[in-house]
């Protein structure tokens, strides 16, 4: 394995808003065409206290259409088993690197000092709580030597001329691979309310932690974007319209 080769070990992830049409006056006109017809672009720049009003009834009574007028395309970096989870979501559009067509760089998920390690409770009802010094230890220790094998056969078989697609068998869930994936805010805001964790939700949701940090950094680019429509989701406990 050459030096620009070298195996990278990460406990982060990285999100990337790469393009949006996503803003407050995308739902505000959406919602009024029904009683205004295309005269509802004229509220496009509505005062912001009416804006904020209508947003927040949409929210609250569930009229959730106004809220697929909008699209964001995020680019994110996460380990594979992220994406599986990822893509339970079945109102979004995917675009992941594959390993059929191209190498896959060695860089490899360890979970960080502060992941929560051990499991209490049974499934609908459980939480994760601090492992020690040792059990960290052993995860890391472990995680790094089970990815530098596969890593060390996945390049073997490609030495022996083995095609890409087979070769990468034998590489861990943990592997870092990367996707664009784009969604309305109605959609985004169904991914976040089951896959953040916040004590003002009226569902509780139990996401395990890797896909969360994904989901707190698209939701902190779409907040920003947003802002009246964040505010109600917020504000009418993290319930997708």
């Amino acid at each position: 394995m050459s030096e620009s080769e070298a195996i990278e070990f990460r406990s982060d992830v990285t999100v990337e808003l790469v393009k949006a049409t996503a803003r407050d006056s995308d739902v505000i006109w959406a919602a009024r065409v029904s009683t205004k017809g295309e005269q509802s672009l004229e509220d496009v720049d509505s005062d912001a206290a009416a804006a904020r009003g209508l947003i927040n009834y949409l929210m609250r009574d569930r009229h959730g259409t106004p809220f697929e007028h909008t699209s964001l395309t995020y680019f994110v970096s996460a380990p594979i088993f992220v994406f599986r989870e990822f893509m339970r979501h079945r109102i979004a559009s995917y675009n992941e690197e594959s390993g059929r067509y191209r190498e896959l760089r060695p860089v490899f998920y360890v979970p960080g000092p502060d992941r929560r390690l051990v499991q209490q409770g049974k499934p609908g009802a459980y939480e994760f709580v601090e492992g020690t010094p040792e059990q960290h230890a052993v995860v890391v220790e472990q995680t790094e030597a089970a990815c530098r094998a596969a890593y060390a056969a996945y390049q073997e078989m490609l030495a022996a001329g083995v095609a890409r697609e087979v070769a990468r068998i034998v590489l861990p869930v943990g592997t870092y691979s990367s996707m664009y994936v784009t969604m309305n805010a109605r959609a985004l805001m169904n991914f976040l309310s089951l896959r953040t964790k916040h004590p003002g939700s009226h569902f509780p949701s139990f996401p395990q932690r890797e896909i969360e940090m994904v989901a707190d950094l698209m939701e902190s680019e779409w907040a920003a974007l947003m802002p009246l429509t964040h505010e109600a989701f917020v504000a009418n406990g993290r319930v997708a319209p």
